[in-house]
């Protein structure tokens, strides 16, 4: 098992599908059939030519925004952080996504990546000295790696579909 920064040239494939299992999972974990089809209606192939070019922008500034977990030559789980030019969005280092593939949940696989946001962040000029990310309360099995890894509640996200007038 390898964690290294992202690779546009040799892991695009393999991170695009992490990204896929993040999604539907996101999607299928909570809120039911209708948030199920919402995250399942975005995942184009436009979305994922589209999320793999502001992946490659995030890169372009600091190759550790994107760091990826390989086994046997496979993406199998992947972190990713908002760049530092991003800072400003949350006043903090901002942990967009991280994903494990199942078969290598519970291998430490996520706590190298979690290794690695954190040594990303500590060298980010950051408005406040945090690093923040968004779990679903239902998510018990995050919940509690990310409370082993020291992060702890901190303010409530909330939401509004744009087509709502």
């Amino acid at each position: 098992m390898e964690t290294r920064p992202y690779d546009p040239a040799t892991d695009a494939d393999g991170l695009y599908d992490c990204k896929l299992a993040f999604e539907r999972g996101l999607g299928a974990g909570t809120g039911g059939d209708a948030k199920a089809e919402t995250y399942e209606g975005k995942l184009t192939d436009a979305y994922r030519e589209r999320w793999l070019a502001w992946v490659d922008r995030c890169v372009d500034g600091d190759e550790r925004c994107v760091t990826v977990a390989i086994d046997g030559g496979a993406v199998v789980g992947y972190v990713f952080c908002l760049p530092e030019r991003l800072a400003m969005i949350w006043d903090a280092a901002v942990i967009n996504e991280v994903y494990v593939a199942p078969d290598h949940r519970g291998t430490g696989v996520a706590d190298d990546l979690m290794d690695a946001a954190l040594a990303l962040a500590v060298d980010q000029d950051l408005p406040l000295d945090r690093i923040l990310l968004d779990v679903d309360p239902d998510n018990g099995r995050a919940r509690a790696f990310y409370n082993r890894h020291g992060f702890e509640p901190w303010g409530e996200l909330i939401a509004r579909d744009l087509g709502d007038d």
